[in-house]
């Protein structure tokens, strides 16, 4: 017979764990930045003890997220991985993103895991296209959003006029919490406005920052290590910081009205420090959730978390599938029977994972904000629910309408099973959306943008031994499609049959071939509804 519990204990112990994580997710347009800095708050967390580009093949020990290899080719996210570490007794929970637009899909699933966001300017390009779409999901979900500015060593934009394009481009209001001394060949440092102190750069030496604690910004000591004509500048640029801005106060960040900025240069690891020091500080902990019947607070005692990503072959010698859970209430433990919803079955895990790139350790238990990695066997798609019995789903976990369709097809009937396998469990990845046309066959992949298909045939290539081919199709969106009169909702389908497919949950959609044509079954069929998201678990 079981002992009981003492919920008090417990609760005491969940909320003990809940206040010391942080899990939050860095994004960025490709080349902004943001896998250096990844490796720079790794280094500080003592994961890593070799700082090198994430490309150097000379490097063994370091940290890559980058871990399949058309990623090294390309030198670009495609994949999201999950990191932690610990930084002044806080576990941290970064989950890193695919930075190239290709992959938007991916990186919007990755940010329904998270409790807040670091988001990475290029000082040079300031905002954009990229940055832009990712910031929309952040403002969908009022995610607390911290801004980098890098490249701070480099020639780029005048920071007023950068905060000034960030503050429109990206409609949220900022509040810089460090500022720049010169830029580019003239860098000199930044003024630390939180902690009021001088952060010296040293572009030709080992450590690139000394820490100046000032008192008043008047103190002669700037002009000595700044010279006469750049503390005079900087003197002036932080009493109009300060005439503008109030003293900062981080409940308006906390709920996605206002965002703190850092400047810096990840890759000469100036001004990351500050970011880590000031996130550990302000970043929410982790947060309450909504789902289908209530919303679910991070201290209850029951377990309950989503499934969010789904990886096939991390470690392409095991053939392994490894699902990345979010735990956002209660403990999970290993070897512990959680209720899977959507199966109705019970489930257990002996080998759970926590993450450091490519290394992965088993772990015992895990807390609200952490990410799990479970090993799996086909059991789980995107969106999955996991409890300690309840039946729920986490809400909020789109699928979104893909932009480029391709039919699929196959190079070698003799591998019919295996391009099968493949086609599944790359989709259930989330990579990509698989359709096999109404009434036949053919399978068709819809994905937002190119890139994913060179990786997908990659993939199918390399990993299941399937060789195919991609043919283009004229579709402009695919559409759910839902009606409340299952006769129209017949009617439809049958005389539009060649533009009607199935999602691979056997969901209804409708392949249109241009936004006309779209406007025109709407207005022409009102008793069909058209949806350009669908909720993954339905």
């Amino acid at each position: 017979m079981q002992p009981e519990i003492n919920t008090k204990e417990f609760n005491s112990k969940i909320i003990n764990e809940i206040k010391k994580r942080r899990t939050f997710a860095i994004i960025s347009h490709p080349d902004a930045g943001k896998t250096t800095l990844t490796e720079k708050f790794l280094l500080f967390g003592g994961a890593i003890q070799t700082a090198g580009a994430v490309k150097s093949n000379k490097i063994k020990k370091h940290a890559t997220s980058d871990f399949m290899d058309i990623e090294r080719q390309r030198g670009i996210s495609v994949a999201t991985s999950v990191m932690s570490f610990e930084y002044k007794n806080i576990l941290v929970n970064l989950l890193d993103t695919p930075g190239h637009k290709d992959f938007a899909e991916d990186t919007y699933r990755t940010l329904t895991a998270v409790d807040s966001v670091v988001l990475v300017i290029d000082s040079v390009k300031g905002v954009e296209e990229q940055t832009k779409r990712l910031m929309e999901v952040c403002r969908m979900r009022d995610t607390p959003v911290i801004v980098f500015v890098n490249k701070l060593d480099r020639d780029g934009k005048n920071p007023f006029d950068l905060l000034d394009e960030i503050e429109s481009e990206l409609n949220i209001q900022l509040h810089p919490l460090s500022w720049p001394i010169g830029m580019g060949k003239e860098f000199k440092g930044v003024y630390n406005l939180f902690e009021k102190s001088l952060l010296l750069f040293n572009p030709n030496q080992k450590t690139t920052e000394e820490d100046v604690p000032i008192e008043n910004i008047n103190d002669e000591i700037v002009e000595q290590k700044l010279g006469a004509k750049d503390a005079n500048r900087l003197r002036e640029d932080v009493e109009l910081i300060e005439g503008v801005y109030e003293e900062f106060d981080p409940q308006p960040y906390l709920e996605g009205k206002i965002a703190p900025v850092f400047f810096g240069s990840a890759i000469n690891n100036f001004g990351v420090k500050e970011l880590l020091e000031t996130f550990i500080q302000i970043a929410p902990l982790p947060q309450e959730r909504a789902v289908t019947t209530r919303v679910v607070e991070p201290d209850e005692n029951k377990f309950s978390g989503f499934v969010f990503k789904i990886h096939a072959n991390l470690d392409p010698r095991h053939r392994d599938r490894i699902a990345f859970l979010r735990v956002c209430a209660g403990k999970f433990e290993r070897n512990k029977y959680f209720h899977h919803v959507r199966l109705d079955k019970n489930v257990r895990f002996s080998n759970p994972y926590t993450f450091l790139a490519r290394d992965k350790d088993i772990i015992e238990s895990a807390y609200p904000g952490d990410v799990v990695g479970l090993f799996d066997t086909g059991n789980f798609k995107i969106g999955d629910t996991l409890t300690e019995g309840e039946d729920f789903y986490f809400t909020g976990i789109p699928s979104f309408s893909p932009e480029i369709f391709k039919e699929v097809v196959n190079k070698d009937p003799m591998k019919t099973k295996q391009l099968e396998k493949g086609l599944l469990q790359l989709t259930d990845e989330g990579v990509a959306q698989l359709f096999t046309q109404f009434g036949g066959n053919k399978k068709i992949i819809g994905c937002v943008g190119e890139l994913q298909f060179e990786v997908i045939q990659y993939r199918l290539l390399h990993e299941y031994g399937a060789s195919v081919q991609l043919n283009s199709l004229p579709y402009y969106k695919a559409c759910w499609i839902t009606s409340k009169d299952p006769k129209k909702l017949e009617e439809f389908i049958k005389f539009k049959s060649g533009n009607i497919a199935k999602d691979k949950d056997g969901l209804l959609v409708y392949l249109a071939q241009s936004e006309w044509f779209l406007n025109t079954e709407r207005t022409n069929n009102p008793d069909i509804e058209f949806h350009f998201t669908s909720e993954i678990h339905k």
